[in-house]
């Protein structure tokens, strides 16, 4: 097996840190799930003030389910040469219900 090219290890390398740079005004966070093994991500997304005529009104964050999967979360170390951590195997292997 050759060496992976010096040129296209470092834009690979470039694109990973880029994926888990955070997104503006959110966070990514972690739920509870149904399992002590199961972290569902959501987004807590800050919103502005709002300024109405009886003077500036604090609005609460949002939160949103989080489709990104690794990405955006910075404590993410993503190789896409080496795959993604199996996160649901345990879970889906207790169903008994998938072969």
């Amino acid at each position: 097996m050759s060496a992976i090219p010096e040129a296209f290890q470092k834009k690979t390398e470039a694109m990973e840190a880029a994926a888990i740079q955070p997104l503006p005004n959110s966070e990514k966070i972690y739920i509870q799930g149904s399992r002590d093994d199961i972290r569902v991500p959501m987004r807590k997304i800050k919103l502005g003030d709002t300024t109405s005529s009886t003077g500036i009104e604090k609005n609460p964050d949002v939160f949103v389910y989080d489709c990104s999967g690794v990405y955006t979360d910075p404590t993410a170390k993503i190789n896409g040469r080496k795959g993604f951590p199996d996160v649901r195997g345990a879970w889906i292997d207790d169903r008994n219900d998938a072969e």
